[in-house]
């Protein structure tokens, strides 16, 4: 069985165990040179954490694991079609390789597709379901934010 059946299996057995125990049917695990160092199954319905994806809960479990936000050389096998928030957050982690047994095709006949959410992203920001609006406010006292961020960086180094 190749590496990217085996992982992928994995996965999907998390998100059918995660279902029968009232969650939803995802699972991811998070995979360094060849072994499986994180697992997630989405936690939503037990943590009333909509950001409770597989995904993201097998990231902050593979972080943890190496002490690391840099999850760098990793590739992570998700049972279902990442969301866009997961994607974000695997690529922010340096994640290099996404894979998935189930597309948003899959998924839409059962309420389980995030294609739409994926089409609305790519609008520009005025054209969103969601309002979002740059309003360029900055402290009336005191060092500026950004300012003084790389201050403090360059103060460590």
């Amino acid at each position: 069985m190749s590496a990217p059946r085996r992982f992928l299996c994995e996965a999907i057995a998390l998100a059918q165990a995660n279902m029968e125990n009232g969650g939803r049917p995802f699972g991811a695990v998070v995979v360094r040179n060849g072994s499986i160092i994180a697992r997630g199954v989405n936690e939503i319905l037990r943590t009333n954490d909509p950001t409770a994806h597989a995904e993201l809960v097998a990231v902050r479990a593979a972080s943890q694991t190496l002490g690391s936000p840099n999850l760098a050389g990793c590739a992570v096998y998700a049972s279902g079609h990442p969301c866009p928030m997961c994607m974000a957050a695997m690529r922010i982690a340096g994640v290099g390789e996404v894979y998935y047994a189930y597309s948003n095709d899959d998924g839409a006949p059962y309420g389980l597709s995030t294609a739409a959410i994926y089409a609305d992203l790519a609008k520009p920001f005025s054209e969103q379901s969601m309002t979002i609006r740059y309003e360029p406010v900055r402290p009336e006292s005191g060092p500026d934010l950004y300012e003084a961020w790389r201050q403090r960086q360059a103060g460590r180094g």
